[in-house]
């Protein structure tokens, strides 16, 4: 059983099993040195447990300490305590000994801090013991009041450096996943030539860093067509970034094996239902070919909002037959598709919800009228200009209100004039 030795008293169990109280004198002018943690003393030797108790008194350290005489009991302790805890670990206790205590006592309970305490033969296994995990040793014989206290905060700051450095390795590795899953969910446009162009952004909304399920496309293939795809697959996180990439690279592939407009979105869907592991999740597309005549554009929409039409500086809302979001009910959707007539000059410009949906007012949204308006005031600006300048004020529209919910994709597509 632990056994509680706090303030300056410590309470010692004797082989004939009488306890006996020993108290050691207090210092009402000392400076005190505060750590924010518990001291887990553990010793089965009922004397050198009194010194080290006695030691820590006079060490100005300011803690709760806990006395438990096997490495068991000190792992229930670990197990139940919520606080950041120094273990101070003798090693040689009744059920195990040498450094594989130190090894046990780590793989249990990683987020403590570690002191060995060795015998005067045994530096070198201490220096050992920090090799499996320890912050520090000392060797019992040579300590004192003043360097108990300095190793038992050292190895405090050892351990809180030791974690934020492991969180500092762990968000790197994150920010290069989420990094290699952005390039694939915004690819480089596979173009044959000049005559056609794209520009495109991508956002992260505020509450998902990097990562999303958007995605978008633009593959022009050997006949001079060329296929636009946009979509958003509900939710976000790695899961629904993956899914994006997937629904990406078959609808590339679709597009350069020939598959149909119409066959895309319900292979879409196919793969969708394959892969999201929630039944819950599902995606909105929007799908446009625009033939090598350029009279024309030829769009099939899944549950994704509409688009917007410029012609010069002219911009207009185009609301495209919608079927189903892909996944909601499978096999049950139906798609159609759309046929508008480009003049000479035109561009569309598709976006993910996000970009309409930010909040301007306790109680408002942009909305896709308020979208319009502010596309409207843009229409003089060259196609990056003009999406740059919708995204940064969708955001700054947003930013008194917390910023973009969602993550914003959005592409702009057109022939090029004079070309």
């Amino acid at each position: 059983m632990a056994e509680s030795l706090s303030g300056t008293s410590v309470r010692v169990q004797h082989p004939g099993g009488i306890p006996e109280q020993q108290t050691a004198p207090a210092e009402a002018d000392l400076s005190v040195w505060d750590v924010d943690a518990v001291l887990l003393l553990v010793e089965d030797d009922a004397g050198d447990a009194l010194l080290v108790e006695e030691m820590l008194a006079d060490s100005e350290l300011d803690a709760p300490l806990t006395w438990c005489k096997t490495l068991a009991e000190a792992q229930r302790f670990l197990k139940d305590c919520r606080s950041s805890v120094c273990v101070l670990l003798d090693l040689h206790l009744p059920d195990v000994s040498g450094l594989d205590s130190v090894r046990r006592l780590v793989a249990s309970s990683s987020d403590a801090a570690v002191i060995v305490l060795t015998g005067l033969a045994e530096s070198q296994t201490g220096l050992s013991a920090m090799a499996h995990g320890a912050q520090d040793y000392l060797v019992k014989g040579r300590i004192d009041p003043e360097v108990l206290g300095r190793a038992v905060r050292y190895a405090l700051q050892r351990k809180h450096a030791e974690r934020a450095a492991v969180a500092i390795r762990t968000s790197r590795l994150i920010a290069q996943e989420n990094a290699r899953l952005e390039r694939a969910l915004l690819p480089i446009p596979l173009m044959r030539g000049d005559s056609f162009q794209v520009a495109a952004r991508y956002e992260a909304g505020r509450a998902h860093g990097l990562l999303s399920g958007d995605f978008y496309d633009v593959v022009q293939t050997p006949d001079g067509a060329v296929h636009a795809v946009i979509g958003d697959v509900s939710g976000h996180g790695a899961a629904e970034a993956a899914l994006g990439v997937c629904l990406r690279v078959a609808w590339r592939t679709a597009v350069l094996t020939g598959v149909s407009q119409l066959e895309k979105i319900g292979l879409l869907e196919e793969i969708l239902v394959a892969e999201r592991s929630d039944p819950h999740v599902f995606a909105t597309v929007t799908t446009l070919v625009f033939p090598a005549s350029r009279d024309r554009v030829l769009i099939a929409r899944a549950g994704h909002p509409g688009l917007l039409l410029r012609r010069g500086s002219d911009v207009d809302w185009v609301e495209p037959d919608a079927g189903m979001a892909l996944g909601l009910l499978p096999g049950a959707g139906r798609w159609t598709l759309t046929e508008l007539e480009l003049l000479p000059g035109s561009e569309l410009v598709l976006f993910t919800d996000g970009l309409f949906e930010g909040r301007t007012g306790p109680s408002s949204r942009l909305g896709e009228e308020g979208l319009l308006a502010m596309a409207g005031r843009y229409g003089t600006l060259e196609p990056r200009a003009f999406v740059d300048a919708l995204v940064a004020e969708a955001t700054a529209s947003a930013a008194p209100y917390g910023g973009l919910a969602d993550d914003v994709a959005v592409l702009h597509v057109g022939w090029k004039a004079n070309s």
